[in-house]
């Protein structure tokens, strides 16, 4: 099973190997802002600019099922955070085995108490849980486990009237 700390832990190989003169050079300065962003299919805006605990991720998969869409999530940062993870909603109605229509997100580092040890940590970022929205969409796209079991089950009974469902939900809420 492909889990979101396995697969940080492979992009972090990949970024060792870069040289010093690339985007990772620590002489090069980047805004928090910016380095929660992931590959251009991420961006973040402050709905007020005072609560900076409070902010909106808009992801737009550049390939798979939900290519084309632009899915907004909100996201809340405790007091108590990196202690809790953040709370975060999808505000996109979308048709995602991992994501219910109303919101809640199925997201193994986003559950306070895990069994498996895949759950938030202390040690987890704000960009850890970026990664993870992003990865909802491609690698971490899960039927096995579903929240959502109508699309799950949908899914398994015919992957082409599933994906003609995702993008009538792109069409009518995720533009």
């Amino acid at each position: 099973m492909l889990t979101l700390s396995s697969k940080l832990k492979r992009d972090e190989g990949m970024k060792a190997g870069r040289t010093p003169g690339s985007s990772s050079d620590s002489s090069h300065r980047i805004s928090v802002r910016d380095r929660l962003l992931v590959k251009g299919t991420c961006k973040v805006s402050f709905p007020d600019v005072n609560k900076l605990h409070h902010f909106e991720l808009d992801v737009c998969p550049d390939e798979g099922y939900y290519q084309s869409g632009k899915f907004r999530f909100e996201i809340d940062v405790p007091e108590a955070y990196n202690m809790v993870p953040p709370k975060v909603k999808c505000l996109t109605r979308i048709w995602h085995p991992n994501i219910a229509e109303t919101g809640e997100i199925c997201l193994s580092l986003l559950r306070e108490h895990s069994i498996d040890g895949t759950g938030w940590a202390p040690t987890r970022t704000l960009k850890d849980v970026v990664w993870g929205l992003n990865s909802l969409f491609t690698d971490l796209l899960n039927f096995d486990d579903p929240l959502n079991i109508d699309a799950a089950e949908h899914h398994l009974r015919d992957k082409e009237d599933f994906r003609s469902k995702v993008q009538d939900f792109i069409k009518n809420y995720a533009r």
